[in-house]
């Protein structure tokens, strides 16, 4: 249902919507084939929701907050490359567009999934008309591969071209080093609860309480996808509910795309049949992720992950095998890796699960969050000097001691507890 300050003229119009208010628009809209071609029918409610500026923008406080570094950049019209590293719907896209506006600049917006050296190339050839600084907004910039990073290298360097990447994956493992010590990376976070809240009201949809809680959990910090479930839940349905956007959520009407819930299902449901040592399962969700066109090394590197986390002790090799099948994704690549990725799912799927070093490792974590840095035992402390040797620093060192080496406060603690499975 829609609030009563954005409530349309007729059926037909859309909250927020501009192209609605034109005499044009309302001639359209009045004719009821036009909701499947009109352009404000066909432009998805995330798009026309999008913030134009700063003020507009919600989240990434750490970023573009008064005095943080990329509203500094913008305002002061700072021309330079960047990454924008974060979750689905955190606003990336939309910081990019923010960032080519404020410096008035020739933008160029390309996804790396579908674009190649020649679209490059088509922007860098195109005629000049002035002397705005030209940007290239490359989307899922973890998709380009070393030879496409590579020629985008000397435009980077010589300020032909701003860059501004976007990805969901960790840049150090997917950009080129050359690309990357040339850019600066900015990291953005999920948004927040009372965040996604102000995203469900800018849609200008009325939600209950539970219905707009039950939505929050659900979009788990991404603005775009709660924006299309109220879209469609509203197109589906008369009355936006728990009921309602569970039933929309389940529907063939939706169709999420690799940065939507699906992926997130799939790649869940992939590390669970694996845990479960279910290889049949794992390899169906694999064969899913293939046929979808996701990233093999995104895959490859949740096994490698996959390969200490839940296999860990039990077999220590899996690790070695994890690394071998991403390596080989790497040199091989698709359709031919599919092989080497669906070898390591079977291995790893078989092997025997300990989770002891991954438990460890996080009460380990607790402790150093609790107690900070707690004093080093003199016996193993390092005495380079005299005066560090006379201050007692190594007295009575044994290579192969017998006594408790943890801090003072921790002594008896035992983290790891092997629990290998058979």
């Amino acid at each position: 249902m829609l609030t009563d300050a954005v409530r349309p003229s007729n059926i037909y119009d859309f909250p927020n919507d501009k192209l609605s208010e034109t005499t044009e628009s309302k001639r359209l809209f009045a004719d009821p084939r036009a909701r499947f071609w009109s352009p404000a029918a066909m432009e998805p409610l995330a798009n026309r929701i999008r913030p134009q500026n700063l003020d507009e923008f919600v989240g990434q406080k750490h970023l573009v907050g008064e005095g943080k570094p990329l509203r500094l950049a913008i305002e002061n019209g700072h021309i330079f490359s960047f990454i924008l590293w974060g979750p689905p719907g955190t606003g990336k896209t939309t910081l990019a567009r923010i960032y080519a506006n404020a410096i008035n600049a020739d933008f160029h917006e390309l996804s790396a999934v579908s674009a190649g050296k020649e679209d490059i190339r088509k922007i860098i050839n195109a005629k000049r008309e002035d002397d705005r600084p030209r940007v290239l907004f490359l989307d899922e910039i973890h998709r380009f591969n070393k030879a496409q990073q590579d020629f985008l290298l000397p435009y980077v360097e010589n300020g032909e071209l701003v860059l501004v990447g976007a990805t969901t994956e960790n840049p150090s493992f997917e950009v080129i080093s050359a690309l990357l010590s040339r850019m600066r990376v900015f990291v953005l976070e999920e948004l927040k609860p009372e965040e996604m809240s102000e995203i469900i009201d800018r849609t200008g949809y009325e939600l209950d309480p539970e219905a707009r809680q039950w939505l929050i959990e659900m979009a788990n910090g991404d603005a775009r996808q709660t924006a299309t479930m109220i879209e469609n839940t509203a197109r589906l349905y008369d009355a936006i509910t728990v009921d309602t956007l569970k039933e929309t959520l389940q529907s063939k009407f939706l169709r999420y795309d690799k940065k939507g819930e699906e992926h997130y299902n799939v790649i869940s449901a992939f590390i669970k049949s694996m845990r479960a040592s279910q290889p049949d399962a794992a390899i169906y969700y694999l064969a899913r992720m293939i046929e979808s066109g996701e990233d093999p090394k995104f895959i490859a590197r949740r096994m490698v992950i996959f390969a200490s986390e839940d296999v860990g002790l039990a077999q220590p090799t899996a690790l070695v095998v994890a690394n071998a099948v991403f390596r080989a994704v790497e040199t091989i690549g698709l359709p031919e890796a599919a092989i080497n990725l669906v070898h390591g799912v079977a291995y790893l799927s078989n092997c025997p699960k300990d989770k002891s070093a991954y438990d460890a490792l996080g009460e380990a974590m607790e402790d150093v969050r609790k107690y900070g840095n707690l004093p080093v035992p003199l016996q193993i402390r390092n005495a380079p000097t005299k005066l560090m040797k006379d201050l007692g620093y190594g007295k009575d060192y044994e290579r192969y001691p017998k006594n408790d080496l943890m801090p003072d406060k921790l002594k008896g603690r035992k983290y790891l507890k092997p629990k290998t499975e058979t």
